[in-house]
């Protein structure tokens, strides 16, 4: 009897792999993966940290992507914050242009951001909206309605030969939104009757007990100081942040005051929004900044970026009397309506206190509620795991304790602990019908950053260099020798930014001037045939050693020999 072959059992699974944005606030970018096929969610940036000198923007790593690009499917867009889209123009071309589908607001913003980079090809960019379908490949994709702090913000739900994943998008549930409508529950657990077998759902309120503000709150609030405000009224916010400053256009309008807006990025985003219906003003509302000098105080609004006391910002310049279209005056009313991102709060305060020298009256989220942040606190949270029932849970979006925290939420909602993977960027996950795990192998996520020109040509040697310029400074010893003997002509010269004030260090640079002469004059009594690149490491050295020994510092050391 001839033998039966065994045939070899086919395991199905799909691979979800993070990119960027888990253990960090910006860069979302995820991979499902499901055999030879692609489909990309996001493709955000971030702004740099405080020891990243000189980086513009740091994006996601797509090295993974290398050699796949084919097996790309498309690339969904949930909204259009720049930590979702911002990495568009710098990884597209590298995609090999890949089909992007974006909400109408986000795609706007999309079209209008790829004009700053004519060299790129045209961006194959569709519109979908709520309720929606789309077939990619193997995913089938219908976008549903969440509430966050911009219009048109779609959660996710896939269909993959393994199961039903959700991607919730950044979401709070508001009851009492200000234009825009309440969360859909009734939608939202039709979903969820299709069985959910991944549920991803965003962490960054994971640690804030309760239930976010809802818009209405904050309008109400707003309306009081306007409705007490005799002088000028200057609000600050995001300038992603759409339905703020609808609101605050509207109240401008009621209280019978002219509005202008100012900040690159606010203009831009004011100006799409106008066009595509997202923004209403009334005619005759809106004047340029120049023209605020034209109204009385009591008549004009200005809002205006700068709230998170960014340098150049119009806020700062107005606090640092730099505005030309207009100066602070006693009873003007300065808003701040957003919260203060981590790491800028010493800055923040600053210009709030400049602003109050300037007798203003200063309004901030401390003292009322004049801001609600777009991210669901743990009480929403646990509303989303409990609508959505799903098999396993993934916290996205987020720090790690925020991804932690909403972990431990999925715990008390009755989610397994082996049903919950805490992802980091680069982690493979690994989904099957009964089971999910971690493999061993990882994709690349280290940090791209993007400098002027430049996306990651530059190494971990250029940034070392930069922090180094900044906690030390920089040295520079220039000294001429004979090109016939290689000894010293006179004495080196030195050049010294950010290390020591030259005046009152002069015992210390004749001491190194001293040292120097001393190292190229040995080297060239070794011989005719000198090695100046080998002096010169000697020289920086030495010297390293020797001004450390007197400052506690080390300077970035720049030897120059010149042979005359």
């Amino acid at each position: 009897m001839p033998k039966l072959q065994k045939t070899k059992k086919t395991e199905k699974f799909i691979r979800i792999i993070p990119l960027g944005g888990l253990g960090e606030v910006g860069r979302n970018m995820t991979l499902l993966e499901y055999k030879d096929q692609i489909l990309i969610i996001d493709m955000g940036l971030k702004m740099p940290e405080d020891d990243m000198p000189g980086i513009d923007y740091v994006i996601p790593n797509i090295k993974y992507l290398k050699g796949k690009e084919k097996n790309i499917v498309g690339v969904v867009f949930t909204h259009g914050h720049y930590d979702h889209i911002g990495a568009i123009p710098y990884l597209i071309e590298k995609l090999q242009y890949p089909t992007l589908y974006a909400p109408g607001l986000a795609k706007g913003i999309i079209i209008r951001r790829q004009q700053d980079f004519p060299h790129l090809k045209k961006l194959d960019l569709r519109e979908v909206r709520a309720k929606q379908k789309i077939k990619l490949g193997v995913f089938s994709i219908e976008f549903f309605r969440q509430n966050h702090n911009i219009a048109d913000n779609l959660g996710l739900f896939i269909k993959t030969p393994l199961g039903n994943i959700v991607h919730t998008s950044d979401f709070k549930f508001d009851p009492d939104p200000v234009y825009d409508k309440p969360t859909d529950f009734e939608h939202l657990r039709r979903l969820a009757k299709r069985g959910v077998l991944v549920l991803m759902s965003d962490s960054t309120g994971a640690e804030e007990e309760g239930h976010s503000l809802s818009e209405s709150t904050i309008m109400e609030n707003l309306d009081k100081i306007f409705a007490q405000s005799k002088g000028k009224i200057i609000a600050a916010t995001f300038g992603s942040l759409i339905n703020r400053i609808q609101q605050l256009i509207s109240l401008s309008e009621k209280y019978k005051r002219y509005v202008a807006v100012d900040g690159y990025t606010m203009r831009t985003n004011v100006e799409i929004c106008k066009k595509l219906g997202y923004i209403k003003v009334k005619k005759g509302t809106l004047i340029s900044p120049r023209a605020l000098q034209k109204y009385p105080d009591n008549k004009i609004t200005l809002i205006c970026t700068g709230a998170q006391g960014e340098e150049q910002a119009i806020l700062m310049r107005i606090a640092n009397r730099e505005y030309p279209y207009l100066k602070i005056r006693p009873n003007d009313t300065v808003i701040f309506s957003s919260s203060v991102i981590p790491g800028n709060e010493r800055t923040v305060q600053r210009l709030k206190d400049e602003l109050y020298r300037q007798k203003a009256k200063v309004y901030h989220y401390k003292m009322m509620d004049i801001h609600a942040s777009g991210h669901a606190r743990r009480q929403e949270l646990k509303k989303m795991i409990r609508i959505m029932k799903p098999k396993f849970f993934i916290p996205v979006h987020g720090q790690y304790s925020m991804l932690f925290n909403h972990a431990e939420l999925a715990k008390e909602c009755g989610i397994p602990e082996k049903n919950i993977a805490i992802l980091e960027n680069g982690d493979i996950l690994r989904v099957e019908k009964e089971k999910i795990r971690i493999e061993k192998e990882k994709a690349p996520a280290n940090y791209v950053m993007v400098d002027g020109l430049g996306v990651g040509d530059f190494g971990e040697v250029v940034l070392r260099d930069r922090q180094a310029l900044a906690k030390d400074g920089i040295f520079v010893i220039i000294t001429v020798v004979n090109s016939q003997t290689g000894k010293v002509i006179g004495s080196p010269d030195i050049i010294s930014r950010g290390f020591v004030y030259l005046r009152r260090s002069k015992d210390l640079l004749s001491e190194t001037r001293r040292k120097t002469v001393e190292i190229v004059n040995q080297a060239a009594g070794q011989g005719k045939s000198v090695n100046w690149a080998y002096v010169k490491n000697i020289i920086r050295n030495k010297l390293g050693d020797f001004l450390f020994s007197k400052t506690k510092k080390r300077p970035m050391i720049l030897p120059v020999v010149i042979e005359v």
